[in-house]
């Protein structure tokens, strides 16, 4: 049970980190508008603004979660 929830959690993150570098992507390339330059194209702040405002902590949660499943799996 847990090597299924590890595979889980780290395909989650894994779309959650390609999700942000999509962001910066498409707001440094020009494909999107960003007016107060924050790597966050304005379309994508007003619809996901606590998505953006938590992004470290979701991130370092992910990371605490993934490196907990590992110590508990028997993958290694």
């Amino acid at each position: 049970m847990i090597n299924i929830l590890l595979i889980t959690v780290t395909v989650f993150t894994v779309l959650v980190l390609i999700f942000y570098w999509y962001a910066k992507y498409s707001a440094k390339s020009g494909f999107s508008i960003d007016e107060n330059n924050n790597q966050i194209p304005d379309s994508w702040e007003k619809r996901f603004s606590i998505f953006f405002k938590l992004q470290n902590i979701i991130i370092l949660f992910l990371g605490i979660l993934i490196g907990y499943l590992i110590n508990n799996s028997n993958f290694f």
